[in-house]
């Protein structure tokens, strides 16, 4: 007596290879969505270009880098930003904007009013979660940029 209970069939075969393959085609779709959805956008419009800046703007890192400065940023509770500068001259200006990493919200301009101690309060409040600030100190014919995450 033979059993159909217990032999593996064309029909088997073909259900096993159509969800095998339904697998990792979903899975494809879901990732290039993911990879799609989350693309920040470019870092730089022409390679070749940057390229020809680089040495300069290792100079000017560097510069930068001797002047020195320090900065600490933080969201008060009303969403405005404070920002400390370290071993900045008085009388130093303060600039910058805000972005978001992943290119969800719009990059917003940043004003800053000193307080006179080294701190900056921004004009405009900053809307909840993940930012980079790029910040522009200029004091005494110097200019010192820097980025700070903000959470």
């Amino acid at each position: 007596m033979s059993s159909k209970r217990g032999r593996f069939t064309g029909r088997h075969m073909a259900t096993i290879m159509v969800l095998g393959f339904g697998v990792v085609i979903g899975v494809n779709f879901l990732m290039a969505h993911y990879a799609v959805s989350t693309f920040g956008g470019v870092v730089v419009e022409n390679s070749y270009v940057a390229s020809q800046d680089f040495n300069r703007w290792l100079d000017e890192a560097a510069k930068e880098k001797a002047l020195g400065w320090k900065a600490q940023a933080m969201r008060r509770s009303d969403g405005k930003l404070y920002v400390r500068i370290e071993q900045a001259p008085s009388g130093a200006t303060l600039s910058g904007d805000a972005w978001h990493p992943l290119g969800v919200e719009d990059d917003m301009a940043l004003t800053f009013d000193a307080d006179g101690h080294g701190g900056y309060t921004s004009r405009e409040s900053v809307p909840a979660g993940r930012w980079t600030l790029r910040l522009a100190v200029k004091a005494d014919g110097h200019i010192w940029h820097t980025e700070e995450p903000l959470s």
